[in-house]
């Protein structure tokens, strides 16, 4: 089998995570600028000052993606380039630079695939609540319809919002995001609900526009599977499901929040605040709403809990994504396996996982359109006589395409796969220990980019539609 001529292959990388340039030209602080330099808050204290320089060597960047074969970039933008103060004035020369990046890409034929938010808030609205803020979801709402305005003459697919789980949960949960607020559900849910009202009024906008492309979510993918065949553990894995998948999908492929999680929400008087206008535009979107973007790189083994919940103190070497951790409600925890293999940071490698959680997903919501957003391998890449031997990455990622085509082959409409990442690139609260790109960054020289090994052999894959794999 084949990947058909209309499916992506592409990389992705985001803007706080690659630009650098982080006071240049306009651009308004963020979030992640103020965040990045409180001790301790990160691996060795590093930040995205400079990242890995994109912002000055797209076009360097992009011939890498055009010699690689890449159909598609994913990339996000900056929202404090546009506005600086989130709301306020636009930003000439943010626009410019988008528009030369696209631009670029178009060049190569490479197919722009924008993100509008992928963490990085203007800080003055951070400052004024953030995501709990009615001014952070107007503010979002123009910041979309601008870009749509500036960038959709050529740019046709749009992606609203990165992991909704991840910056509401490590923002509002963990703290180990911003605004590093810890142990709040209350907070944590109205955030959420905020966020799927800002997506559904842009994609509302996006279709009033007629642009004649498409528009969606990204949401991190990470089915549930009991750790055995027990009542037990079915019961801890439909929990697991209802607050990690169906709370975030269900909402914008069925427009309507999951009765399940709801009702013990209400019950625990942790319920957000929702008006009926906000809930009629949310149903209304879900019926315009192009595709889904899944970001997979592993499942979660879940038990149910008996007796206590032990306590985990809330800082970065306890937000790894590693399994071990209790559910917020206490009702389960995450569990490591011996019968499953693992990378360096205890990410389960399952694709067996993502074939069965597509097969899922296509039993709630029925042939929705998917995109693969994000899959790849995070690793500490050996350096072999001035070669970068990144074979490991080679292996997880022809794994998971292999999988792909056995997903598909079960009716699952996927349309497209963006490996994480196209460069090696900041790693949030890792750093840049943590290496998933196909090009290497030389930090110690200049930040000279090297082609690894992953690099000559996704550019096979492409060119023969993955028939090799």
């Amino acid at each position: 089998m084949k990947f058909s001529h209309d499916f992506l292959f592409g990389a992705a990388s985001a803007s706080y995570q690659v630009e650098g340039a982080w006071n240049e030209d306009g651009k308004g602080m963020t979030n992640w600028d103020e965040f990045s330099k409180i001790p301790g808050k990160t691996f060795e204290g590093t930040n995205g000052d400079v990242a890995v320089d994109h912002y000055h060597r797209y076009k360097e960047d992009i011939a890498l993606m055009a010699e690689m074969g890449l159909e598609s970039y994913r990339f996000s933008i900056s929202w404090a380039r546009i506005f600086p103060d989130g709301d306020g004035e636009i930003n000439p020369k943010g626009i410019e630079f988008y528009n030369n990046l696209i631009n670029e890409c178009l060049k190569y034929g490479i197919v722009p695939f924008i993100t509008l938010y992928h963490w990085d808030l203007p800080l003055t609205l951070e400052k004024d609540g953030g995501w709990l803020s009615q001014r952070t979801i107007r503010a979002f709402v123009r910041y979309a319809e601008t870009c749509f305005t500036a960038f959709g003459d050529r740019v046709k697919h749009f992606i609203t919002f990165n992991e909704t789980i991840v910056f509401c949960s490590l923002g509002y949960m963990a703290g180990a995001h911003p605004p590093g607020i810890t142990n709040d559900p209350k907070k944590y849910f109205q955030a959420i609900h905020n966020v799927f009202y800002a997506h559904a009024q842009a994609v509302l906008i996006y279709k009033e526009m007629s642009q004649y492309g498409e528009i969606g979510i990204s949401h991190v993918f990470s089915p549930a599977f009991g750790v055995d065949d027990s009542e037990e553990s079915h019961k801890a894995a439909y929990h697991a499901n209802a607050y990690a998948t169906h709370l975030y999908f269900d909402p914008i492929l069925k427009g309507e929040y999951p009765a399940y999680v709801m009702d013990a929400l209400k019950d625990n008087e942790i319920h957000p605040e929702q008006t009926e206008e906000e809930l009629a535009i949310i149903k209304q979107a879900s019926t315009m709403n192009d595709f889904m973007g899944l970001n997979y790189y592993q499942p979660s083994r879940v038990e149910l809990i008996k007796g206590d919940v032990e306590k985990r103190e809330n800082k970065r070497e306890n937000c790894t994504g590693a399994p071990g951790n209790p559910s917020f409600d206490g009702v389960f925890r995450t569990v490591k396996m011996n019968d499953k293999r693992y990378t360096k940071w205890d990410w389960e490698i399952s694709p067996e996982g993502f074939v069965d959680g597509l097969n899922m997903l296509k039993e709630r919501y029925g042939q929705v359109k998917i995109y693969i957003t994000e899959n790849g391998l995070g690793d500490e890449d050996p350096i072999i006589e001035d070669e970068i031997c990144d074979v490991p990455r080679i292996h997880y990622i022809q794994e998971h395409l292999q999988a792909l085509k056995q997903a598909i082959q079960d009716g699952v409409n996927v349309k497209g796969y963006f490996a994480w990442s196209v460069i090696d690139l900041l790693s949030w609260l890792n750093g840049y220990k943590k290496q998933y790109g196909f090009i290497y960054v030389d930090h110690k020289n200049n930040y000279q980019r090297k082609k690894k090994l992953s690099f000559h052999w996704y550019r096979s894959v492409i060119e023969n539609r993955g028939e090799d794999l």
